[in-house]
């Protein structure tokens, strides 16, 4: 394993395009910027451990699975958030592949399969807040209400996405993996999706119906990993404060203590900015290192500090 590590979350909104299309061709030019970017961590000597969101991809393998036939057997969510770590993982290591090729880099890319533990009595299980899904309008978000009993909330582009439940992560069970991964691979996949939920009953893991924010399981992966800088490259260009309204202010550089604050006082949505800037800050303060928030268009800049939100630490 070379000497520097950095976890980088990439958004499953970012990876699926404009408008959450999901449409193939947007889908790898998105993975391909990333892997520019990942690339160029390579040949500066860091390892690199990738995590990705699914948002999109996961609500698309719901919505297809409702469709099929009354009498065709329906898979739980959480089957669909492992196909989704195939799906996604593929398409990143086949990008992170041909990139090395190109630059004439030599090492592989591994994918994993990685499951995160959860509390089965986090309050998420009552009150659900993760998007899923592409975006509706009122007037369909009422009719699959009615029909599915899905529940939905406003998203901040616009419409309507449906929500489930999204428990904090406690501890990426795959870590001691990736870590001995690392290495043999230049680059591994991981957490993919936030991993897929489960519970401790008895002794053994029990998968749960939910979906994990991937930023906060990509943390605590870099937490338990030891990583030197933690990255979440997403759909927008950084942080910023009254995103949207008369006084929008982007966020360059900022003390954790400060966008701490800023957290605590609402200036970030819960099923937007906050679970990335929540994720930010607890690794920032746990392990005393940096992290950034910026654009998937940006992978390089944002990954190297030079560009996004800039996350730093205080007294350590």
């Amino acid at each position: 394993m070379a000497e520097r590590l950095a976890v980088v979350a990439l958004g499953g909104n970012a990876i699926a395009g404009r408008g959450l299309s999901l449409d193939l061709n947007s889908q790898w030019t998105s993975v391909a910027s990333a892997a520019r970017g990942i690339v160029s961590m390579l040949e500066e000597g860091w390892s690199v451990v990738v995590t990705h969101g699914n948002g999109p991809q996961v609500g698309y393998l719901a919505e297809a699975m409702e469709a099929l036939p009354p009498d065709s057997p329906r898979q739980p969510l959480y089957l669909a958030t492992a196909m989704t770590q195939g799906w996604i993982g593929y398409m990143l290591m086949q990008a992170i592949e041909g990139e090395m090729v190109r630059r004439g880099l030599e090492g592989g890319v591994s994918v994993i399969v990685t499951r995160v533990l959860v509390d089965g009595s986090d309050p998420e299980f009552r009150s659900p807040s993760k998007p899923i899904g592409k975006i509706y309008s009122e007037e369909e978000a009422l009719a699959l209400s009615k029909s599915k009993g899905w529940i939905f909330r406003r998203d901040p582009r616009g419409g309507y996405r449906r929500v489930v439940p999204s428990p904090r992560p406690i501890s990426v069970l795959e870590t001691r993996r990736v870590k001995a991964l690392l290495e043999s691979n230049r680059v591994v996949v991981a957490v993919g999706g936030g991993g897929v939920p489960v519970v401790e009953e008895g002794g053994v893991l029990v998968p749960v119906e939910a979906v994990v924010d991937k930023d906060l399981a990509s943390s605590v992966l870099a937490i338990e990993a030891g990583a030197d800088v933690f990255a979440i490259l997403t759909d927008v260009p950084g942080v910023a404060l009254d995103f949207g309204g008369p006084d929008e202010r982007w966020l360059d550089e900022v003390l954790v203590e400060d966008l701490k604050r800023y957290l605590d006082e609402g200036h970030f949505p819960p099923g937007s900015m906050g679970p990335k800037v929540e994720a930010a800050v607890l690794f920032v303060e746990r392990a005393c290192r940096p992290a950034a928030i910026g654009s998937l268009e940006d992978a390089e800049l944002v990954v190297s500090m030079k560009r996004g939100t800039r996350v730093l630490p205080g007294k350590c």
